[in-house]
């Protein structure tokens, strides 16, 4: 085994799971659950958060479910509080609350649409991070991962969400680059499209069975769900200010 720098040992760390009630946020929070870490699920859907806090349980785990909108600080950082009153530490970030919002051309597009797009993609992981990251420089170890998009290159008919996915591309970047000395890593995931509440909906059924990219079908949140736990875990020794690739080949 080569003598990796910074690896640290594995612990009963606790992972903060924003959007973890459903889709790839779900999946994430089982998978890491499923290595020994205990989990809060932030988000607004309170019925659904609390089901995947019994999946938790059900592999062995802890889980607790705190309802959170992502849009609001105050709220963010009751999250952050009770991750650490309930289980003393707080290690690991996952931001996967977000939403695609309007589908329509650019002046279709109102304020009010850009508004609500950027405060739950971009200021809900902004707050996260800055609530989130003291608590991991404390400990000296933290792993933070936030979704991003292709739309970010220029998606004519989501405006807002591809504004919003950029500017969150290059918060990782920035963050990424700012505390891995103090042993605390910040990347970014870009799933291309998986089948959870955000994609499904808006296809056929045929396009869905024949996506066109070169795998032949489009990922399952779990599949998305493996590199977020990597990236999250002690294994990750060396990768900070990233974005993965989780597209089946689509580049």
């Amino acid at each position: 085994m080569p003598n990796l720098r910074f690896a640290a040992p594995k612990e009963k760390r606790v992972a903060l799971i924003t959007g973890g009630a459903r889709g790839i946020g779900r999946a994430s929070a089982l998978r890491i659950a499923e290595e020994g870490r205990d989990i809060v699920i932030a988000d607004v859907l309170e019925a659904n958060g609390v089901e995947v806090v019994k999946e938790i349980e059900a592999l062995g785990g802890r889980g607790v479910f705190v309802k959170t909108d992502v849009t609001d600080f105050g709220s963010v950082q009751a999250a952050v509080e009770k991750t650490v009153e309930t289980f003393d530490r707080l290690d690991i970030l996952v931001c996967c609350a977000g939403i695609l919002g309007l589908e329509a051309p650019f002046f279709e597009q109102s304020p009010e649409q850009f508004d609500k797009v950027m405060k739950i993609n971009v200021y809900g992981v902004y707050y996260a991070h800055q609530l989130a990251i003291p608590h991991m420089l404390k400990r000296g170890w933290g792993r933070c991962l936030t979704m991003t998009s292709g739309a970010r290159r220029a998606a004519t008919t989501q405006v807002p969400y591809g504004v919003s996915k950029g500017a969150v591309y290059s918060f990782i970047g920035a963050l990424g680059n700012a505390y891995p000395k103090q042993g605390v890593f910040v990347n970014g995931v870009e799933p291309g499209r998986a089948l959870t509440d955000m994609v499904v909906p808006r296809f056929s059924a045929e396009h869905l069975a024949n996506p066109g990219t070169p795998i032949g079908r489009y990922a399952d949140p779990e599949e998305v769900a493996e590199v977020i736990e990597f990236l999250c875990s002690e294994r990750n020794t060396y990768v900070t200010g990233a974005v993965w690739n989780v597209k089946g080949g689509t580049g």
